[in-house]
């Protein structure tokens, strides 16, 4: 157990770390925000409804689950990936690019349905309607799955990015989706 909230605790660190330094770059752009190529692009709007979707099942922890360590993940990846969702919006804006609308409903979730590690409406359904341990072990795997993705993308961005805090901001979200993986599979196993 001790291990585990060291692990936590670590990750809630780099992800406060990676707040701090995607809040800043997008506070106070850099001067090379014209410097971006498509890949840059497509990744800010691919990972804005990816992690609002991990934002969406986090917030259904509160309600469903009484595991702690389960509760401190979702608070964990909410804190982290909303700060993120807000960067990415600026660059988007600030580059003239087209930010992805909110999702509200079963069509958005099967619109991305294509996208890495994304959940379908029924995916989404099925972990609203559960609670206790089986909300538990469908949070655990999906949210794996749904980390996987992130990862495959944020790969893709640091291959073929050229904005900077774009790669930067990818290069964290594979570390710290790495990390989380590792804990939800040590959850997982219990």
């Amino acid at each position: 157990m001790r291990s585990s909230k060291k692990i936590l605790a670590t990750l809630v660190a780099l992800a406060a770390a990676a707040t701090l330094s995607a809040c800043s770059d997008s506070d106070s752009p850099s001067g090379d925000s014209k410097n971006f190529n498509e890949a840059d692009v497509k990744f800010a709007q691919d990972m804005i409804p990816h992690h609002r979707q991990a934002t969406e099942m986090a917030a259904l922890a509160q309600d469903r689950s009484v595991n702690v360590q389960i509760l401190e993940l979702a608070e964990s990846i909410e804190s982290a990936q909303e700060p993120e969702i807000e960067t990415m919006t600026g660059w988007l804006e600030a580059w003239g690019e087209d930010v992805p609308q909110e999702m509200s409903g079963e069509m958005d979730h099967s619109s991305h349905a294509g996208m890495p590690g994304m959940m379908s409406a029924e995916d989404m359904a099925a972990l609203e309607g559960a609670t206790g341990p089986e909300f538990d072990q469908m949070f655990l795997t999906m949210m794996i799955q749904h980390h996987m993705g992130a990862i495959e993308m944020a790969q893709a961005e640091v291959s073929d990015g050229k904005y900077d805090d774009a790669v930067k901001l990818a290069t964290s979200i594979e570390q710290e989706q790495a990390d989380e993986i590792t804990l939800m599979e040590q959850l997982l196993n219990r």
